[in-house]
């Protein structure tokens, strides 16, 4: 055994790679995306380091040309689902006992292995099975699952040195222990880096883990535990069970081993599961720690000193790229009466050039939405506005799914700030806006901070700094992640933590110290040099 203390290598943002014509990164996964697209592959559950196929299996489809099948994936039933949860509490014992640096080190080389090796693989897979873009992808599948990787090793080593003060004669420690069970991380499909994080972040605190991807991502989820797996990730740390949310997840909720829940998809599911628990919580070994990110109905507020190209850039940017399918998409806006007629032609303008279809054609800003229940429940909103006295559709409001599920890029006008397309999420490239007086600033503002369930992200668009101020406390609570003059989308490990409170989750700041907290149940170790040895204290003496 060696002896030492050691620094984790100090963790830097990776850079965006920027796939201009011409440049070898875009040749590369050029030829990585057609490759990928004329195979077919096997996806398997994968349960103690082993390939587990179970014959009940789901395709695998490009929503951008939902005839086109990339492969299956086998589905777990609750008997594979009992096998994971054995698997990760075998595996436990060993893991939680290896010297935090060995298990950094897995994950420094997954970054390393993403830099480089994986990367066109995985971000391949992310377009065509998630339907991003190249930057899009690029900005996931590969930077920010980088930067997960390496910041949170660092944030781990911090967390270590946490450590209490001594008084003389005593030596006082915390020993930050893994949980008392194994985690279930639940992810979502619309972020590859998530479905990592999700994994990895209990793991490399020594935990064990339950992994279920969603049905529509399991593709890119999987190439990311191969990648776990070739990093040096022992057997059984980390089991990959595709499957229905039901399916998986009864059994895992039911466990009492089960001591914690790494989250995100929507709120629904999320305060069901949290129910679920808190009807079982006499049958767990330990209080299981419940961390989730639940989505939002994210605004943009528009003040009648803002910058009006800069506020329809951050619009456009912020509530289409990736099609809205992101928790921090600008999906409301509250807009001057003064600025909404430039506003929307502005936004009309851009709108009008945003290419959208096949996402291996790179002059595409959007793809398709990722599934049939999304196309429907948007195209039902689009149509339900068109038809209401209380909205107009005033830019986009175009769909067709006859080839590839395509929502256009949809401004609303809500003449209601209750209407429901201002306060429900939808999840796609609907953007609702309410105009408001100018004279009524500090109304429109109540209406952006109460108007909503959810408490995600937001943004204030002002030159006024009284303004911006005013905003910033008026909004207080109304986002987690709270941008000035700019899109209220990005958000980047180690510089914005991310994350939300209301209806939004339990804001537990993924890319932080913060999140990395939840995994770990402290033990603090008191050591007495030289003991007493009289009961008697000074006190009782006599008078």
């Amino acid at each position: 055994m060696s002896h030492g203390t050691y620094r984790t290598p100090t963790p830097a943002n990776e850079p965006v790679r920027d796939y201009a014509p011409g440049s070898p990164e875009r040749a590369s996964v050029k030829a990585e995306l057609d490759r990928m697209a004329g195979e077919r592959v096997e996806v398997p559950l994968i349960i103690g380091g082993e390939e587990v196929r179970t014959g009940d299996t789901a395709p695998i489809v490009m929503p951008h040309d939902h005839g086109h099948e990339l492969g299956t994936f086998h589905r777990a039933s609750a008997e594979h689902v009992q096998q994971a949860i054995e698997a990760a509490s075998a595996a436990k014992a060993q893991w939680a006992a290896s010297p935090w640096e060995d298990r950094a080190a897995v994950f420094l080389k997954a970054a390393d292995l993403l830099e480089h090796r994986w990367r066109d693989r995985i971000n391949a897979s992310t377009m065509l099975n998630q339907s991003k873009t190249i930057h899009q992808a690029e900005i996931d599948a590969a930077c920010e699952l980088i930067d997960f990787f390496r910041f949170n090793v660092h944030y781990m080593e911090r967390l270590y040195g946490e450590q209490p003060e001594s008084a003389p004669g005593m030596w006082n420690r915390l020993e930050h222990r893994p949980l008392d069970g194994f985690v279930f991380a639940v992810s979502p499909f619309n972020f590859t880096s998530i479905g990592g994080n999700l994994a990895s972040a209990p793991a490399m605190l020594g935990n064990t883990v339950v992994w279920k991807p969603a049905s529509t991502s399991v593709l890119s989820n999987y190439y990311v535990m191969r990648m776990l797996m070739e990093a040096g990730l022992p057997a059984g740390v980390v089991n990959f069970v595709p499957g229905s949310g039901a399916t998986v997840g009864d059994p895992v909720i039911a466990s009492p081993d089960l001591a914690g829940v790494h989250f995100t998809g929507s709120t629904a599911t999320f305060q069901g599961m949290w129910k679920t628990i808190g009807d079982n919580i006499r049958s767990y070994r330990q209080y299981p720690r419940i961390v989730g990110e639940t989505g939002g109905k994210d605004f943009v507020f528009a003040h009648p000193s803002a910058d009006v190209q800069a506020l329809a850039v951050g619009l456009v940017r912020g509530a289409y790229e990736y099609q809205g399918q992101k928790c921090s998409a600008a999906s409301r806006a509250y807009v001057p009466a003064s600025l909404w007629p430039d506003v929307r032609d502005r936004l009309a303008a851009m709108i009008g050039e945003l290419g959208m279809g096949d996402v291996r054609d790179f002059r595409n800003f959007m793809g398709a939405v990722i599934d049939g229940r999304s196309y429907a429940k948007l195209s039902g909103a689009i149509e339900e506005a068109q038809g209401s006295p209380n909205a107009e559709v005033v830019i986009g409001g175009h769909c067709d799914d006859s080839k590839g599920y395509f929502v256009a890029p949809t401004v609303i006008e809500a003449k209601d700030p209750s209407y429901r397309t201002m306060c429900e999420e939808l999840f796609g490239p609907v953007l609702t806006v309410f105009v408001y007086d100018d004279a009524n600033v500090a109304g429109a503002l109540e209406q952006c901070a109460t108007g909503s369930d959810y408490a995600l992200t937001g943004a204030v668009f002002a030159e006024d700094r009284s303004a911006v101020l005013e905003a910033m406390d008026a909004l207080r609570y109304a986002a987690g992640n709270f941008y000035v003059n700019d899109k209220p989308t990005g958000a980047v490990v180690g510089q914005q933590p991310f994350g939300g409170s209301r209806a939004s989750g339990t804001n537990d700041k993924a890319g932080s110290i913060l999140n990395l907290m939840r995994w770990v149940s402290p033990r603090t170790i008191k050591e007495t040099f030289s003991p007493a040895h009289d009961y008697r204290y000074p006190f009782m003496g006599d008078a």
